[in-house]
C-alpha cells in the first residue's frame, strides 16, 4: 500500500488562496477557509446528490456556474461564491423549489394575530396541561391576556384551519383560561425587567397601546413613565368595556403587574393643560403617543344635541364610573359595532325594558362580535336593520327618532355594499334616551396644536407602520391614534405598542430604525377556503367547546361577568383540537432561512402542486410529503446505514420519497436520524410538533390586520 500523500491543489476562493488535497470539492475547500456556500441537498459523510443547485459558484473560464458540492478543485482555479449572477441563480432555484412546497411556516392564526402571539405554542401547552408554560408563552406577546381573552374580536379564529373540518378553535377563551389559572395561583406570572439602560421613555396614554409599550420597554430595561389623564390605567378597556364583559378586578390585576415591573404612572395629567409635547421631548429620551380616539363621531342630524341624546363612549364611561345618566325605560342605540352592543346591553342592566339597536346595514355586515350580537338579542334587544337616522325632535316629553328605510346598493370602495335610501320609506321611533355609537375619532386639533404633523385628511398622525415613528424624531405613536377602522381593536393596539417598543429601543441605542425583524413565511393559502380539503381528510370531528354563562335571569339586572370561563378539562380538550398547522421546525428550517437571505418570491413560479396527505402512522415521526424538496438526504442516509426506510418512486414531476417503515429498534432510530437531517420539515419528530422554541425571532408583531 502506497504511503504517498495526495497531491495538493492551489486555488483561490473569493480572493483567498489556499491549498487542498486533490479530489476535494469546491464546497469542502470553501469550508476550510470559513466561506459559507449554501446547500439543501448536501450532508456531510453522504455521497453528493446535486439536486438543489443552491451551491452554484462561478469559476473563471467556465461558461456557466457549477455546483460546488460535486465539482472537484483544479490547479489555479479561481472561484467566486457570491456574485450577482450566483445570487440570481440561487434565488431562482429557491423559487422553483418553493413553487411545489406545501406548508405553513407559521400557523395562519398566528400570522393574523395583530400582536404576534404564538397561538400554536400556547395551545400545545394547554393541551398538555402545562399552564405555567402556556402563560409564559402568551405573555411574550400579550401583557394583558386575561383582558384580551375576554374582549378581543379574535381575528385569529377567522383563519383557523380547523374550519375545514367543523369550527375554529376557541383561541381567545383559551388564553383567558390560562390567564385565569395564573391569577388564581395568587401571583401573576411577571417576566423580568431588563438591566437598567439609563434611558427614560414617556408614554402619553395608559390604554392598551400605552401599557403594552411600557411592558415591553421595561423588559428591555428602559425607564418608563405613563402620563394618564384619568384616575386609572386601562383606557377604553377600563372606561369603555362594561364590567359584565371585563371585570374591573381582572383588568386591574394585570395592569398592576406592569407597575410591578417598574413602570411609573402619573394620573390626572392632561395633554395641553398639564404638559406639552415639547416639554416631553426636552425631558425624556423618547416619547410614545397613545392618546387613542376619544371623540365620538357626530350623527350630523338635526336634534342630536337635545337632552337625552347621549354619546356612546360617554355613556359607557359614566356607567363604569358608577354614575350612569338617566335613560328611562325605552332606549334606542344607533350603531353596529361593539360599542353599540355594549351600550344596548348596559341599558338593559340599568333598567331599560325596551331596547332597540338601529343599524344602516344588515346583521351580516355588523362589525360587532357575533357572540355579542347574539347575547344582546337573548337579553331582549330588538334590531332594526337597514335603517338610517334622519333627525331627532321632542314630542310630548319623549324623543322621536325619524328614520329612513335603506337597502343595500352597489359595492363601495371599502368592499361592502353601500346602503341607499328607499324612496318614501320613512318612519318614526319613540324613546326616552337615544345613544349614538357610530364611531370614534382622534382629537386632531389638540395634537396638531402640540406640533404633531397629521395626514392631509386629518384622520391620524403621519407615521411609519413598520416602526410606529412619527415624522417628529424620537416621537412614536400607536393604538387608536394611528390605527384605521379595522385596526381600532385592543389587540392591534397591544401589537402596535410592542412594535413601538422595539423601534424605540433601536432609536435609543442609535441603531437603524427597522422595527421587529421580519422573517420569510410561506402559506398553503391566504384563507381556509384556499386550502385543498384533502389535506385534512381523515381528521376526526371534535365539537368546539361552548363558554359556560350566567343564566339569563341572573345577569340582566346587574353587571356580573356573564362568561364564566372553561374548566381545566374543557380547556385541555379544546386546545387538543389544534391541528398544529405551523411547521415544527420553522425556526430551524434551512429553506426558510435561505429564502429570507435571497429574498425569494414563493409565488413567482406557482403552478401545479403535489397533493399528499400527512402521514402520522409512525410512532416517532410525522411525514409531510408536501414539504419535501427531493433533496435525497433521507434516502442516502438509509442506503448508507440500513434499513432502507425511505426511497424514491416515480419519475419527473411525480418523483417523491416513499416511506417503508421498519419498526425495529434500528428502524426507529434511523427514522429519528432522518428527521434530524431533513432540511425542510418534511420529516419531523413527534415531540417537536406544536412547539416554537425561538418564536420571537420568527414573525413581525403587530401586522396581522
Amino acid at each position: 500500500m502506497s504511503d504517498k500523500m495526495p497531491d495538493k491543489i492551489t486555488l483561490s476562493i473569493d480572493g483567498q488562496t489556499l491549498s487542498v488535497p486533490e479530489g476535494t470539492t469546491i464546497l469542502d475547500a470553501a469550508k476550510q477557509i470559513g466561506v459559507h456556500v449554501p446547500s439543501l441537498c448536501h450532508k456531510e459523510g453522504l455521497p453528493h446528490f446535486t439536486s438543489c443547485f443552491m451551491c452554484v459558484v462561478e469559476v473563471s473560464g467556465r461558461r456557466a456556474p457549477v455546483p460546488a458540492c460535486s465539482t472537484a478543485v483544479a490547479e489555479g482555479m479561481q472561484v467566486q461564491t457570491d456574485t450577482p449572477q450566483v445570487r440570481h441563480l440561487r434565488k431562482l432555484c429557491l423559487e422553483l423549489l418553493l413553487s411545489d412546497h406545501a406548508g405553513d411556516c407559521i400557523a395562519p392564526c398566528v400570522l393574523t394575530c395583530p400582536a404576534g402571539c404564538d397561538i400554536q405554542g400556547f395551545l400545545k401547552h394547554i393541551a398538555d396541561e402545562e399552564l405555567p408554560e402556556a402563560i409564559a408563552k402568551i405573555k411574550d406577546a400579550l401583557p394583558i391576556p386575561g383582558a384580551l381573552g375576554r374582549i378581543c374580536p379574535r381575528p385569529c379564529e377567522s383563519q383557523c384551519r380547523r374550519v375545514t373540518v367543523e369550527e375554529p378553535l376557541a383561541i381567545g377563551w383559551l388564553h383567558r383560561h390560562a390567564a385565569d389559572v395564573d391569577a388564581a395561583s395568587g401571583r401573576l406570572y411577571r417576566p423580568d425587567s431588563g438591566p437598567d439602560s439609563g434611558k427614560r421613555v414617556v408614554i402619553v396614554g395608559g390604554g392598551p397601546a400605552g401599557v403594552s409599550a411600557a411592558y415591553f420597554l421595561r423588559r428591555l430595561g428602559h425607564g418608563v413613565t405613563i402620563f394618564e389623564a384619568s384616575t386609572e390605567l386601562g383606557g377604553m378597556l377600563r372606561w369603555g368595556i362594561p364590567a359584565y364583559r371585563l371585570p374591573r378586578a381582572e383588568l386591574a390585576r394585570e395592569l398592576e403587574c406592569i407597575i410591578e415591573m417598574g413602570a411609573q404612572a402619573r394620573f390626572g395629567q392632561v395633554l395641553g393643560r398639564d404638559f406639552t409635547l415639547a416639554d416631553l421631548r426636552r425631558q425624556y429620551d423618547a416619547v410614545f403617543m397613545a392618546t387613542g380616539a376619544p371623540l365620538s363621531s357626530s350623527l350630523s342630524i338635526e336634534g342630536e344635541n337635545l337632552p337625552g341624546v347621549l354619546e356612546g363612549i360617554k355613556f359607557l364611561k359614566q356607567t363604569a364610573e358608577g354614575s350612569p345618566p338617566k335613560i328611562g325605560t325605552r332606549v334606542i342605540v344607533i350603531g353596529g359595532g361593539n360599542t353599540a352592543i355594549d351600550a344596548v346591553r348596559s341599558a338593559r342592566r340599568l333598567g331599560a325594558t325596551e331596547t332597540t339597536l338601529l343599524y344602516r346595514r344588515t346583521r351580516a355586515e355588523m362589525p360587532a362580535l357575533p357572540v355579542e350580537i347574539d347575547a344582546a338579542e337573548a337579553e331582549g334587544a330588538h334590531f332594526r336593520f337597514l335603517a338610517a337616522p334622519l333627525s331627532i325632535h321632542k314630542q310630548n316629553g319623549a324623543l322621536m327618532l325619524r328614520c329612513q328605510q335603506m337597502e343595500l346598493g352597489p359595492v363601495a370602495p371599502d368592499g361592502r355594499r353601500k346602503p341607499v335610501p328607499i324612496p318614501d320609506k320613512i318612519y318614526e321611533l319613540e324613546a326616552d334616551a337615544i345613544i349614538s355609537a357610530i364611531g370614534q375619532k382622534v382629537d386632531s386639533k389638540l395634537l396638531s396644536e402640540q406640533g404633531l404633523p397629521f395626514e392631509n385628511n386629518g384622520s391620524r398622525p403621519l407615521y411609519n407602520p413598520l416602526t410606529m415613528e412619527t415624522s417628529l424624531p424620537g416621537v412614536f405613536a400607536g393604538g387608536d391614534l394611528v390605527g384605521n377602522e379595522k385596526q381600532r381593536i385592543a389587540v392591534w393596539a397591544v401589537g402596535s405598542g410592542h412594535v413601538a417598543a422595539v423601534a424605540i429601543d433601536q432609536y435609543l441605542n442609535q441603531q437603524p430604525l427597522t422595527g421587529p425583524a421580519k422573517n420569510f413565511t410561506i402559506s398553503m393559502g391566504d384563507s381556509p377556503k384556499e386550502v385543498t380539503p384533502s389535506r385534512f381528510a381523515g381528521i376526526a370531528e371534535m365539537p368546539r367547546a361552548h363558554m359556560p354563562e350566567l343564566e339569563l335571569q341572573d345577569r340582566v339586572t346587574n353587571f356580573r361577568e356573564v362568561e364564566l370561563g372553561f374548566t381545566p378539562q374543557m380547556a385541555a380538550q379544546e386546545a387538543a383540537r389544534c391541528l398544529g398547522c405551523g411547521c415544527a421546525i420553522s425556526c430551524d428550517c434551512h429553506i426558510r432561512k435561505l429564502a429570507k437571505e435571497y429574498e425569494a418570491e414563493p409565488k413567482r413560479w406557482r403552478g401545479a402542486c403535489r397533493d399528499y396527505m400527512v402521514d402520522t402512522s409512525h410512532p416517532d415521526i410525522v411525514l409531510e410529503p408536501g414539504k419535501c424538496i427531493n433533496c435525497g438526504i433521507c434516502v442516502r442516509l438509509c442506503a448508507a446505514t440500513k434499513p432502507e426506510i425511505f426511497g424514491f418512486v416515480n419519475r419527473g414531476f411525480d418523483t417523491r420519497v416513499k416511506a417503508y417503515f421498519d419498526l425495529t429498534p434500528e428502524g426507529r432510530a434511523l427514522a429519528l436520524r432522518c428527521a434530524e437531517a431533513c432540511p425542510t420539515g418534511a420529516i419531523v419528530r413527534r415531540d417537536q410538533l406544536g412547539r416554537h422554541v425561538c418564536f420571537a425571532s420568527c414573525k413581525t408583531v403587530g401586522v396581522g390586520i
